[in-house]
């Protein structure tokens, strides 16, 4: 089986598709089979983040050009 000729002609098949209910199942397979990121990475690097925008939420950053000036020796 040729994938790619198999994506093009799939491909092809939904782009002139006028069933919406078909339509909507493509959708909900496309949503199961995407994996989100967030499931992807280790709980230490979630905690983290969630602590860096826990910290930009009450204003605790150093504005850009700050961390720029103090760092511009070594860029």
């Amino acid at each position: 089986m040729d994938l790619q000729a198999e994506k093009i002609r799939l491909i092809e098949w939904i782009a002139g598709l006028n069933d919406a209910v078909t339509l909507q199942e493509f959708i909900e397979l496309k949503k199961q089979k995407e994996e989100d990121w967030w499931d992807q990475i280790d709980e230490q690097e979630r905690v983290e983040i969630l602590e860096g925008l826990s910290e930009a939420s009450s204003d605790q950053t150093t504005p850009h050009d700050q961390v720029m000036s103090k760092y511009k020796q070594w860029l």
